[in-house]
């Protein structure tokens, strides 16, 4: 729409006043830019985020009667940092100590095996596995498996 300007008038008094002043404003958002913004976002969001995912690094003990074992039984890992924050990995969840046997029972209401693999960093204490398997016998857990790893010399490369 145009701009339409009045002329200057005066009145009575000797002042001068405008006339009416009509303007347009630009009341659409131009959105191209914000798109491309968003985009290149977007972008570097995706190549980023599989980056920045990782797990917790555990150091297994070793034993020379070590079995492999399938990946879709239920796994809880005690990290070193347990004593600290005293919280597990129960599969790849982080879950606290407090609410472990809640998690477990949850979490063996679907399956058909009921057996529960017990992982600890080699640096974890004894009593903090203790701990922890105190807490999935209160689930209900009869059979709990230590897992550990073969010795390095053992090991087939």
């Amino acid at each position: 729409m145009p701009k339409i300007q009045g002329d200057l008038q005066e009145d009575a008094g000797g002042r001068r006043r405008r006339g009416r002043r009509i303007t347009s404003s630009l009341s659409e958002i131009n959105v191209v830019p914000l798109v491309d913004v968003m985009l290149v976002m977007l972008i570097i969001f995706m190549v980023t985020a599989p980056m920045m995912q990782r797990g917790i690094e555990v150091t297994l003990p070793e034993s020379r009667r070590a079995q492999a074992l399938d990946a879709e039984r239920l796994f809880v890992t005690v990290p070193l940092t347990f004593r600290e924050d005293r919280r597990v990995m129960v599969g790849e969840e982080s879950v606290g100590v407090d609410v472990l046997a809640e998690r477990i029972r949850q979490a063996l209401l679907t399956r058909s095996d009921k057996q529960v693999y017990l992982r600890g960093d080699g640096a974890v204490q004894y009593q903090e596995l203790v701990t922890v398997w105190d807490e999935l016998k209160a689930a209900g857990v009869d059979n709990i498996g230590m897992v550990t790893d073969l010795p390095r010399q053992l090991r087939q490369p």
